[in-house]
Formats: C-alpha cells, sequence, structure tokens
C-alpha cells in the first residue's frame, strides 16, 4: 500500500521546501517504501485534524496518522525491519539524536539568518501574511532586517560547519559508506535552503558541497529534480 506524505509547497504546488518533510521524503526512498506525496500550505491546517496538530511532515499509513519527522523515521524503521535500516543499530539511533539536535539548533539557525525572507518570497500568497506576522513575533525583528546582512554572516556560516566538513572530508556519508537518516536530516537543511534561495552558501571545493551533490543524486535525483536553485 502507498503512503502519502503531506509535504509544504510554496506558491508553486512542486515547490517543496520544509526540511522536515525532506527528512522523511529521503528516508521513504531510502526505505524502498511506495509514496504518494500531497503539497500542503501553511495555513491548511484543518487538513491534518486527525494528528491534533498543525504541522508536518505527517504521513499516512494504512490509515494509521503519524506526524513530527523523528517520531516518523523511528515509525518506518520499526514498522518496515525489512527494509533498508535509516540508523544501522541502536546506536545509530543514539548518535542521530544529536545529529539532530545540532542541526536543529545550530544549522537551521544559520540558515534562516541567510534566507528567511526568500521563504516568503516563495510561499503561497495566501500564506504570507501568516508567515510574516508568526515569523516577525519569533524573531522579534521584520523579515527584511532578519536576513539583512547575509554576505558579511557567511563566513561564520561556513566556519560553524566545520565539524561537519571534517567528518565529510574523511568518509562519503555522515553515515560512513553509505547514507542515513542522519545524513537525511543534515541534507533536508540544505535543501530546504536550495529550494527557495539563489544565495550560495557553500564554496564549490567545500567537502560538505560534494556530499550535498552526492546526496542531490541519490535515489534517481530525487532531490535534485525538485524544483529549486542550481547552487
Amino acid at each position: 500500500m502507498t503512503i502519502t506524505l503531506y509535504d509544504l509547497a510554496g506558491a508553486e504546488a512542486d515547490r517543496r521546501f520544509s526540511p522536515f518533510c525532506w527528512r522523511i521524503r529521503m528516508a521513504l526512498a531510502h526505505k524502498e517504501l511506495p509514496t504518494q506525496t500531497v503539497p500542503w500550505r501553511f495555513t491548511e491546517k484543518d487538513v491534518l485534524a486527525p494528528t491534533g496538530q498543525g504541522r508536518v511532515p505527517v504521513i499516512v499509513d494504512n490509515g494509521r496518522w503519524v506526524n513530527e519527522s523523528w517520531v516518523i523515521a523511528h515509525y518506518l524503521e520499526d514498522t518496515y525491519p525489512e527494509r533498508p535500516s535509516l540508523f544501522g543499530g541502536s546506536a545509530g539511533r543514539a548518535v542521530t539524536r544529536f545529529v539532530q539536535g545540532w542541526t536543529d539548533t545550530v544549522l537551521h539557525l544559520g540558515l534562516l539568518r541567510c534566507v528567511l525572507l526568500d521563504i516568503w518570497q516563495h510561499v503561497h500568497e495566501k500564506d504570507k501574511a501568516y508567515f510574516r506576522k508568526s515569523r516577525e513575533e519569533r524573531f522579534g525583528t521584520t523579515l527584511e532586517a532578519y536576513q539583512s546582512g547575509r554576505e558579511e554572516r557567511l563566513p561564520a556560516f561556513r566556519e560553524s560547519l566545520l565539524p561537519l566538513r571534517n567528518l565529510l572530508g574523511a568518509q562519503a556519508f555522515i553515515g560512513g559508506d553509505k547514507p542515513l537518516y542522519a545524513d537525511y536530516i543534515v541534507f533536508g537543511a540544505f535543501q530546504w535552503a536550495r529550494s527557495i534561495s539563489p544565495f550560495k552558501l557553500l564554496a564549490p571545493d567545500d567537502p560538505v558541497s560534494a556530499w550535498r551533490e552526492r546526496m542531490l543524486d541519490l535515489f534517481g535525483g530525487l532531490a535534485r529534480g525538485s524544483k529549486g536553485y542550481s547552487i
């Protein structure tokens, strides 16, 4: 049976830009599970009523609604143990918690300072007022002011990637010789930025850039074929 994924979309239905949804899109492909995606916008919270909350990703599998990317990843691993593992064992699950924490607190914050206004420019018209109001209240300033000066902050952002750069200079993927869910967590952040911003975050000779290229080619170019920018 095909799994349904509710996936955040911009003004164009095929521009999918949630970092959390990209984690699950890649995880579903890794598990080789038939999937159909449904474009979802910020203000369509009623669509997700069965989950009791209003954020994606959400999957529906055999009538069961599952939300929140970390929970979904564990659900897929436990429900389909015969499929390729997302974690490579219990130790992998534990280490991936750290990767998720670093991504959510360090990488996402750095990226937001570079692309927040770009996101607003790509959201559906019906979402623009909601997105601006909610983010400006969260960050205490305008979208324009929050993103301003990104060129000057770029060296510091790149420097913040040093642990990731060192790792990927020594091995092909965060998971070792093949990608695991830890890779999809970090890649989801870069694919988020690539989907909505032309701003060049990585130097061409950065091992992180080479890793991103490998990730874009996975699963028949699933991520590369998604609407975005060539950066």
